[in-house]
């Protein structure tokens, strides 16, 4: 019974649940957007975002929008958590120059978003795959087809064993390491600029957590996205229908099929997902930082 009040009281107890708690919020903030992108990834014939969102509400419902959102919501607390304390970790390692009053420098926050990002592919690797499973299907599968996360994930545990939870394992560390390594800088960069001190004092408003928050999320995707693309099609596969024998393959024959452009298609719900997403990821972070550190209370910079 002494342990969660002993765990809060410590700066590792703190960061964590901060960080589940901004999860949280980019999950249900964002999930979709993600849908359509993943939509967009996966078929070449599928149009606009627009269209595919009007397509998806006339014949699968809205709900559709949401399909496959517990896989992520059940397992995003704790793997958001994980990363905000792993990159707090590795960030001051990276930095040891910096006592432990100052904040890492920026060399420091590039390094220890590439590390998070390289571990934190071990826990999303699992989730992504049963996620896309569940986005691609539609209304016109079977019933069989037609199952929760969990039926997903004893399907492919049954079907493609422990191997399979982890196909795209080796395309989403590529995708993930550089891509924290371009977030965690761009947050922390954008927000001394908007909020000069901010990184000392912790006392950027709510718009400056939500504008660099968004911007770190947009240059997060923007740097990886046609890795996002392949990733996609790999995890899509299914031991009955394998299309591509691995990454390079999954590159040229999407290259020779659609061209180039495929590399870069969905970008714009990406960007514009990532933006609300993280936004939101960011902010309710900080403000759980805050109310956590000083007693439940979030102090009057901290609102617009």
């Amino acid at each position: 019974m002494d342990f969660w009040p002993e765990f809060l009281a410590s700066s590792w107890g703190r960061e964590f649940v901060a960080g589940g708690f901004g999860g949280i919020a980019g999950i249900i903030s964002g999930y979709p957007l993600d849908t359509l992108r993943i939509r967009q990834q996966q078929h070449s014939k599928t149009g606009s975002a627009f269209n595919i969102l009007r397509k998806i509400v006339a014949s699968e419902g809205p709900a559709a929008l949401y399909r496959g959102m517990a896989a992520p919501l059940a397992s995003v607390t704790f793997q958001n958590a994980m990363v905000f304390q792993i990159y707090a970790v590795l960030s001051k390692a990276f930095d040891s120059s910096a006592s432990a009053n100052e904040p890492p420098s920026y060399k420091g926050v590039a390094l220890g978003g590439v590390g998070t990002g390289a571990l934190q592919s071990l826990m999303l690797t699992p989730v992504e795959l049963v996620k896309i499973r569940l986005q691609l299907q539609n209304k016109r599968q079977s019933a069989e087809s037609q199952r929760g996360p969990l039926g997903v994930a004893k399907s492919i545990f049954r079907t493609e064993g422990f191997q399979g939870m982890y196909r795209g394992f080796t395309i989403t560390m590529l995708r993930d390491a550089p891509s924290h390594g371009f977030y965690f800088w761009t947050y922390e960069y954008m927000r001394e600029q908007l909020h000069p001190g901010c990184r000392k004092s912790g006392q950027e408003t709510l718009r400056t957590m939500l504008v660099a928050g968004g911007l770190a999320g947009v240059a997060s995707w923007v740097c990886c996205y046609p890795l996002d693309v392949v990733k996609t099609r790999l995890q899509a596969q299914t031991p009955s229908l394998l299309k591509y024998s691995g990454i390079v393959d999954c590159f040229r024959k999407s290259i020779k099929e659609d061209g180039y452009r495929v590399l870069w298609r969905g970008l714009g719900t990406a960007v514009a997902r990532a933006f609300v997403v993280n936004g939101a990821i960011f902010s309710a972070y900080e403000i759980a930082l805050r109310c956590l550190f000083n007693n439940g209370s979030i102090q009057s910079e901290d609102t617009v």
